[in-house]
């Protein structure tokens, strides 16, 4: 890895100034890459001395495609391969590179077979106990040192305080702000605690909308007082903690913006007078994502988006597309103090997080990534909810017996594996939920036929039922009928055998849903 970044003073002095603006241009980075789009990159970093670079597992999978219309082609040495190429593009640049990633629950949200940790509103269920998010937090830094990451984009502040939302929802630690708050704060010092910076998004909230940013603009209709009391709340309370960096969506909020519905990512309004001026944030500002069709399809003039997210504040620009022309637009109409402000906060960010002793030099020895499974079953124990129902009845139940049936999932999942019956009652159904797909379209990859014989299920039988997934999915089922509901949000090994425990009277229930289901 190069060495670490000269002081700013130094790079003040000597960085012409189209360097100082390449430093302010993160562009994405993909796993999967061709060797011609691998060095396609490389002459970005050595001809335009950009700053840093975000990694996505493919170009199949990142941003407006990641419903999924191309092929995802899956890479088991994907780990390998992002060590690898991490190490390809620093020996190419001119200034050290600041290597970002969305490791929200762990690299395995961009990387398989990496260490994967429960969704953000698995952990908001969690009660009383922020040390477990902290080790969440601490964990996933520790795997993003051995890759040679330095930038967590996470934790999501969003409060996800509409059940529709398409994005949002179980990347969210809830609909209630103090929770939010609570284990945001903890995730990040975690992470933190391991050196690793991170950026709170998505500015100003995410949450109360049912569109999502990378498809269509959506609009946050709300008043200056309803944001600054809920949606900002976080973004405020953890600016105060004193976080590295805040990444603004692509959010059209007429409230902060003075009647205005431009996207909040190219607002001066929203950037300069709410977050920087009334919020006091004087650290690094990243935009999402600028490829994502609420911004990019309005602006089809190379550069032009890279500029406008520039002048309303951003001093990052993550996943350009247009480098040389945002550059170039850039250099033509900013002011030389815009620049200068923005490659300081730059540069002393990298000065922070580039540091040749934090960083294990990779080698052809596989370096060990965090071992998630202890920390997975406290996890699992803390956050088991039980949502409907009583321990008397769930005992009932097992001791009159009853007959096992599940939808979704593996035949030989752990949950049934651990629970046995000698007695089958066929009236009485254990009911085991394992919706195909976290995100809510497509009814969470439940068909049609599907939830029309799960609910027969319900209205004609004794049903207690556990959920191993997102529990929004709840709400395409007649659970007003079950005897008892059980979530267990995730499922893992661990989730599921937790599960198992608690049916079996073994263990209790500690968890708290963090969202109200209708």
């Amino acid at each position: 890895m190069n060495n670490r970044p000269i002081s700013y003073l130094k790079a003040k002095e000597q960085l012409p100034l189209n360097e100082k603006v390449g430093q302010l241009f993160m562009p994405a980075a993909f796993i999967n890459d061709t060797e011609e789009e691998i060095k396609q990159l490389e002459n970005l970093i050595i001809e335009k001395a950009i700053g840093g670079i975000c990694f996505f597992h493919s170009r199949a999978s990142a941003a407006t495609n990641y419903e999924g219309k191309k092929e995802v082609v899956y890479n088991k040495d994907s780990f390998t391969t992002l060590r690898t190429r991490i190490q390809r593009y620093q020996s190419v640049a001119k200034y050290p590179l600041l290597i970002a990633i969305d490791a929200e629950w762990g690299l395995a949200m961009r990387i398989e077979n990496t260490p994967q940790y429960p969704y953000a509103i698995t952990l908001g269920a969690i009660q009383n106990n922020t040390g477990l998010i902290f080790e969440v937090g601490k964990n996933i830094a520790k795997d993003c040192k051995t890759a040679g990451i330095h930038f967590n984009l996470s934790p999501v502040v969003d409060i996800n305080n509409n059940p529709d939302n398409p994005v949002i929802g179980y990347r969210s630690f809830g609909e209630d702000k103090n929770n939010v708050i609570e284990k945001a704060t903890a995730f990040v010092k975690g992470m933190q605690s391991e050196g690793i910076l991170s950026s709170i998004k998505h500015f100003p909230g995410h949450g109360d909308t049912a569109t999502d940013s990378h498809l269509a603009l959506p609009l946050i209709d709300k008043s200056k007082q309803e944001l600054t009391e809920n949606e900002l709340n976080p973004f405020q309370k953890l600016i105060d903690e004193g976080v590295d960096s805040v990444m603004v969506g692509h959010l059209s909020v007429p409230a902060l913006a003075n009647g205005k519905y431009t996207p909040s990512s190219i607002s001066k309004v929203i950037i300069k007078d709410v977050l920087r001026d009334e919020m006091r944030f004087g650290g690094v500002v990243i935009s999402d994502a600028l490829n994502m069709y609420a911004v990019s399809k309005n602006y089809p003039t190379k550069g032009e988006l890279e500029w406008l997210a520039f002048d309303a504040g951003n001093d990052i620009l993550c996943f350009a597309e247009h480098i040389s022309e945002g550059i170039e637009t850039i250099l033509k109409n900013a002011s030389l103090e815009q620049i200068e402000e923005s490659f300081e906060r730059v540069w002393k960010l990298k000065e922070k997080a580039i540091t040749n002793d934090a960083f294990p030099t990779p080698s052809k020895t596989a370096l060990k990534l965090e071992e998630p499974h202890e920390l997975n079953q406290k996890l699992a124990e803390n956050s088991l909810t039980l949502f409907k129902g009583s321990k008397e009845i769930i005992r009932g139940f097992r001791t009159e017996g009853f007959t096992k049936l599940q939808f979704g999932g593996k035949p030989d999942n752990p949950f049934f594996q651990v629970v046995s019956n000698d007695v089958r009652k066929p009236d009485n159904i254990l009911l085991a939920l394992f919706p195909p797909q976290v995100k809510p379209t497509d009814n969470f990859g439940f068909s049609d036929s599907e939830i029309s014989a799960i609910n027969t299920v319900l209205n004609t039988k004794n049903v207690v039922l556990y959920l191993f997934g997102n529990p929004y999915a709840l709400k395409h089922f007649n659970i007003k009928n079950a005897k008892a509901v059980v979530i267990a949000y995730q499922d893992f090994k661990e989730f599921q055998e937790v599960a198992a425990q608690h049916f079996l009277g073994s263990i209790a229930a500690k968890g708290k849903l963090p969202v109200t289901i209708q």
